[in-house]
């Protein structure tokens, strides 16, 4: 949310404050500020740059086109000038640019004043032209000013330019009373208040002088959903004058960075902004038999919206509506039929409280996040809604002649009390962490505009303002007080008690700690995507039918309606994004879950997952130009498998919809990995170019796996180990897997391990085969092998393969 300085300046008095200063004490307070951002209608606001009074002018002696002036710029000062300008005359005020002055022209460069020669005279300064100044695009001559301007005056003042800040507040979503430059007022004055005695208070606009011009022009209001409308008020301006802005008013929404569009549609925005409650204006001459019906329409009728939209609504879509048909989704987004145009002249003017879950479900419904639904999704003040309607009235009787031409019809289906809190003060210093004085407490709250509606010595009662949605609990209160007192007050204890705590690795927390911290060893980083993903390229990609998919009933985005099936489409994301930035080679990884429906439920899965693409390692002269592979992912997932000290695992083929190549890391036939190259249909439709593999982990098995794991210790082996090598020819179809598990049952004594070196498939070949090269480390715990007992074991470990895969030595 932007804020305007300026614009705040006009609701509570900040004198003696600096942009920087309001900015430390809203962030305190909870409207955390993310940046203070200064606002200039002209670059550099001119500075260096005064009204000058032309005393003499003559022609240059070596130019035809140039003159020579002498300019009074104040202060006794008399410069002499060389100026270009066809127009310079004697007696003229214009704008000099001084020795010194930066200046930001419109072409986008910038020019340095400097003392200079100009064919032999010197030069003091520049009197100015427009184009030069950054104030438009003329260069035909200099800005020549009302002779009553005064000589001295800087640029910025007699042009009437006011720099500003900006504020842009991070908001939280239960502060909707913040929403305006009234609510961050409120809480500022509030503060200042408390904190510093200063005797400040947030202004509302005045009012006061509101009154009905005549009676030549009434709408009928009826409202035939009060649960959806609890407040709904209408006022009708005749002899309206639609046309631009007034400066003041487009300088208001520019700072905030809406774009004026007339000055109707500016009033009801500003005041948006200003008060915090959306209103709306209709073209009453557009609204048959000059009636507003507040209901709801049949499923499916046609509505075209303001963008040129045609949207079908849906049965709970509340609309505002005439006889013959609707006019506006209620609190969300206005139609095109019954818009302010150039030819209104006369204005409905509607300001309503409507149903905060109504319009949320109405605005995602269409896939529309508009201003007005923004606030009415989190409630806007029941209070305020007359206020608004007035302020812009009086603003359109400014700006655009308006007159009032009607009573304010104003339904209220039932009063809006303010709520009932209990507030007890050693509640208050038990959840703040000190005491705070039992008149601080009471104070602040009566600074929040809370009613005071009893006191005892352990409690006080208050009732809540009803802008305050967000407050219906003592805890809420507490929250409150501590917020005005400063969370920055709590003082921090000599000495801090942490109690040591026992990590178990058996846990999914533990398990997820363990295998983020290996990654980020092995030079991963870790990502973090949204769960969402888009439902339609989801099944056309193959990653889950539309019966797996976990819908949103009231998505954001029809781009993304649906909770992921699978880590690979987030992570493909963070690495078009990082690769668009050229950063190629990635090592990434991401903890969340995946969603499945299942016979009617959602079920939930921890995974976690590998992205590698790009180079093995970073590009440096003395290494090779090597690019990752499948290889490099397996290698990864198997040194978790170590890390972990899960043994007996297996890699076995499976069939993947998104990955080529796939291979299913298993234990018992249960699978704790999948891991693969993913297919280049799917990684184009992310907009990657370059190979990328994957790992997918499912963190509930592998925590399964290591839960009975019990950890041992044995002492390292005193005698030497022993390598042979084994070169065979295969068929295609045998698998390293399979020869793994077949030597180890083969030799269970004294094989610890076995390896693939070398794969060879060609030509000298026969048809259908291949060759592998297997090394086998042999250890005896106890004694010293001898090459007898070694043949033995390789003996074994050969026969075992000849009889089950039909393998042949290779001379």
């Amino acid at each position: 949310m932007r804020i305007s300085w300026n614009w705040l300046k006009t609701l509570i008095d900040l004198d003696g404050l600096s942009p920087r200063e309001v900015a430390d004490v809203l962030t305190s307070i909870g409207l955390e500020v993310e940046s203070v951002e200064p606002l200039e209608p002209v670059k550099g606001m001119l500075t260096g740059v005064v009204v000058g009074h032309v005393l003499e002018c003559a022609k240059h002696p070596d130019a035809d086109r140039l003159s020579i002036t002498r300019v009074d710029v104040g202060g006794g000062e008399h410069l002499q000038i060389v100026c270009g300008a066809p127009n310079v005359a004697e007696g003229q005020k214009v704008l000099v640019a001084l020795v010194g002055a930066t200046l930001y022209m419109t072409d986008g460069n910038s020019i340095v004043i400097k003392k200079s020669k100009i064919r032999g005279v010197e030069s003091h300064g520049m009197i100015c032209a427009e184009d030069e100044l950054g104030l438009g695009q003329s260069h035909a001559g200099i800005m020549v000013l009302d002779p009553e301007a005064r000589i001295g005056t800087a640029a910025a003042d007699v042009l009437g330019l006011r720099a500003d800040h900006v504020f842009e507040i991070g908001l939280t979503p239960n502060r909707a009373d913040a929403m305006s430059h009234l609510g961050v007022a409120r809480d500022l004055a509030a503060a200042l208040r408390y904190r510093t005695g200063r005797e400040v208070s947030a202004r509302m606009p005045d009012v006061s002088a509101f009154t009905k011009d005549d009676d030549a022009r009434r709408v009928s209001v009826d409202v035939q959903a009060p649960h959806a409308a609890p407040r709904y008020a209408g006022l009708t301006l005749t002899n309206v004058k639609v046309g631009p802005s007034p400066e003041w008013l487009r300088e208001r929404l520019n700072s905030i960075g809406l774009k004026p569009i007339n000055n109707v549609v500016d009033v009801t925005n500003f005041v948006q902004h200003e008060l915090g409650q959306p209103l709306h204006a209709f073209d009453a001459d557009r609204i048959a038999d000059g009636k507003i019906i507040v209901r709801y329409m049949p499923a499916g009728t046609a509505f075209v919206t303001l963008d040129g939209k045609e949207r079908k609504l849906d049965a709970e879509d509340l609309m505002i509506a005439d006889p013959n048909g609707p006019l506006c989704i209620a609190g969300v987004f206005g139609g095109l039929a019954s818009g302010v145009t150039e030819g209104t002249t006369a204005v409905f003017l509607e300001s309503a409280c409507f149903d905060a879950i109504s319009v949320r479900r109405t605005a995602r419904r269409h896939a529309l996040n508009t201003d007005a639904s923004f606030r009415f999704e989190r409630g806007v003040d029941p209070e305020i809604t007359l206020v608004a309607m007035e302020r812009a009235a009086m603003l359109l009787r400014e700006v655009a002649g308006a007159k009032v031409s009607s009573d304010i019809t104003d339904l209220l289906a039932h009063e809006i009390p303010w709520r009932h809190v209990k507030v007890h003060f050693a509640n208050v210093d038990r959840l703040c962490g000190v005491a705070i004085g039992h008149d601080d407490v009471v104070r602040i709250l009566q600074l929040l505009d809370c009613r005071i509606a009893s006191r005892t010595e352990r409690m006080v009662e208050v009732q809540v303002p009803p802008y305050r949605v967000d407050v219906h609990r003592e805890a809420d209160l507490v929250e409150e007080v501590l917020r005005i007192h400063g969370f920055d007050r709590i003082p921090v204890p000599e000495r801090l008690m942490v109690p040591a705590v026992m990590k178990d690795t058996a846990t999914l927390e533990g398990l997820q700690q363990t295998l983020a911290g290996h990654l980020a060893a092995r030079g991963f980083n870790e990502v973090m995507t949204p769960s969402l993903v888009n439902g339609e390229r989801t099944m056309k990609l193959g990653a889950a039918t539309e019966s797996d998919l976990v819908r949103l009933l009231n998505p954001l985005s029809n781009e993304l309606d649906v909770l992921r099936p699978t880590m690979l489409f987030g992570l493909l994301g963070a690495a078009v994004h990082n690769i668009a930035r050229q950063r190629r080679d990635l090592r990434l990884f991401e903890k969340g879950r995946v969603y499945v429906s299942e016979n009617g439920s959602t079920r939930e899965e921890d995974r976690t997952a590998l992205l590698v693409t790009g180079r093995r390692w970073r590009e440096r002269w003395d290494a090779e130009d090597d690019r990752s592979a499948s290889g490099d992912v397996k290698a990864e997932v198997e040194l978790l498998v170590e890390r972990l000290g899960i043994e007996g695992m297996t890699a076995q083929p499976v069939e993947h919809p998104l990955l080529d190549g796939a291979v299913g890391i298993q234990r018992k036939n249960v699978t704790l990995a999948v891991i693969g190259a993913v297919k280049p249909v799917v990684a184009k439709a992310f907009d990657v170019a370059q190979p990328v593999f994957f790992a997918e982990l499912n963190d509930a098995v592998w925590l399964q796996q290591i839960a009975s794991k019990r950890i041992t210790y044995a002492e390292v082996s005193r005698f030497p180990s022993v390598r042979r090598d084994l070169s065979l020819l295969l068929d295609k179809g045998v698998t390293y897997a399979q020869l793994e598990k077949l030597a180890l049952q083969a030799e269970r004594k004294l094989l610890l391990s076995v390896d693939l070196f070398d794969v060879y498939e060609g030509d000298k070949l026969p048809a259908g085969k291949k060759s592998y090269a297997l090394s086998f480390m042999l250890q005896d715990a106890e004694k010293t092998l001898t090459d007898e007992k070694v043949d033995k074991a390789m003996r074994r470990i050969r026969a075992t393969f000849e009889k089950e895969v039909g393998a042949e030595l290779r001379g």
